[in-house]
């Protein structure tokens, strides 16, 4: 009985969310036509679903213990410390990505060469 109601609960919660997408498509769409209320949708959407993953990022870390005798930060290597920022301000992350992307886009000859940096492989002088 239990699941019966638990399902009847989200096929509501997911009839309300269709609902609330086509009112809110249906509202915009006379300021910005079609394409512009389905994009105006799509980035509501998308909002809906970052806040709640943050919330639920927040809550996964609440719950979890801190570590006793956790190793010192400076003994993590580079890619540590940017997984931990990463973590600590998950936005500043995406506008620095997406940042690193348009320069990447203008620059292409500057990304090819440290593409190749990364790349290459060192070998010891004889």
């Amino acid at each position: 009985m239990t699941l019966a109601a638990a399902a009847a609960i989200a096929a509501a919660a997911a009839v309300g969310v269709f609902a609330a997408a086509f009112a809110l498509y249906a509202v915009v769409q006379t300021y910005l036509g079609p394409a512009g209320a389905a994009a105006v949708v799509a980035a509501v959407a998308a909002l809906i679903v970052a806040v709640a993953g943050l919330v639920a990022a927040r809550k996964a870390d609440q719950r979890q213990a801190p570590r006793q005798g956790a190793a010192p930060q400076d003994s993590f290597g580079f890619a540590e410390k940017v997984v931990e920022i990463v973590k600590d301000r998950p936005l500043l992350s995406i506008g620095a990505a997406l940042a690193a992307g348009v320069f990447a886009l203008k620059n292409p000859t500057l990304t090819a060469a440290v593409a190749k940096a990364f790349m290459e492989t060192r070998q010891p002088p004889r």
